[in-house]
C-alpha cells in the first residue's frame, strides 16, 4: 500500500461522494444566497453575517478539497478481500470489554470513513492497531489515557 493510497469500504466511498456532491451542489448554492443577502446589507466591515458566510465558505471549500483528495486515491477493499480469519479492513469485530464484562461493537474502516458514533472505528486508531491481524480468542491490550484496555475478540464477521 503506498502513503498516498486511501482504503475505504464500499458504504465508506459512497458516503464521501455524497457528501461531496451535496457540497458541490446544495450546499454551494444556499452559501451563494447567504453571502447575496449579507452583502446587500451593505457595510461589509461591519456586517457580522457577511463574515460568517465568507468563513463557512472557506471552511466548505477547504472539505471539497479534502474529499477530491482522499476520492482521487481511494481504493476499496471489496468484500471478498476480507479474510474472516483475521480482523483485517472491512471485518466487523465482536469483543468482550474484559473489566466490564460488556460486548462491543465495532467496524473497521479507513481514516476517511471513522465515525464512532456509528461505531466505525480507523485501522490507524489505538484500538484498531491492536485488532489488526488479530483472530478469535485473542485478548488486545490498548493503552489509553485512563490505563490499559484489555478486550477479549470474540467473533470476525463482514
Amino acid at each position: 500500500m503506498s502513503n498516498e493510497e486511501t482504503l475505504l469500504t464500499k458504504e465508506g466511498l459512497a458516503k464521501l461522494e455524497e457528501e461531496l456532491r451535496e457540497l458541490k451542489g446544495t450546499k454551494r448554492r444556499e452559501l451563494a444566497e447567504r453571502l447575496k443577502v449579507a452583502i446587500s446589507y451593505g457595510d461589509l466591515k461591519e456586517n457580522s453575517e457577511y463574515h460568517s458566510a465568507k468563513e463557512d465558505q472557506a471552511f466548505m471549500e477547504t472539505r471539497i478539497l479534502q474529499l477530491e483528495r482522499t476520492l482521487k486515491t481511494a481504493r476499496v477493499v471489496e468484500e471478498g478481500e476480507i479474510d474472516l480469519g483475521t480482523v483485517s479492513l472491512g471485518s466487523v469485530v465482536v469483543l468482550n470489554d474484559i473489566e466490564f464484562n460488556e460486548k462491543i461493537e465495532y467496524r473497521v474502516v479507513g481514516p476517511a470513513e471513522a465515525n464512532v458514533e456509528e461505531n466505525s472505528i480507523s485501522y490507524e486508531s489505538p484500538l484498531g492497531k491492536e485488532l489488526m491481524g488479530k483472530k478469535v480468542g485473542d485478548i488486545v491490550h490498548v493503552d489509553a489515557p485512563v490505563g490499559i484496555l484489555k478486550y477479549e475478540l470474540l467473533e470476525i464477521k463482514i
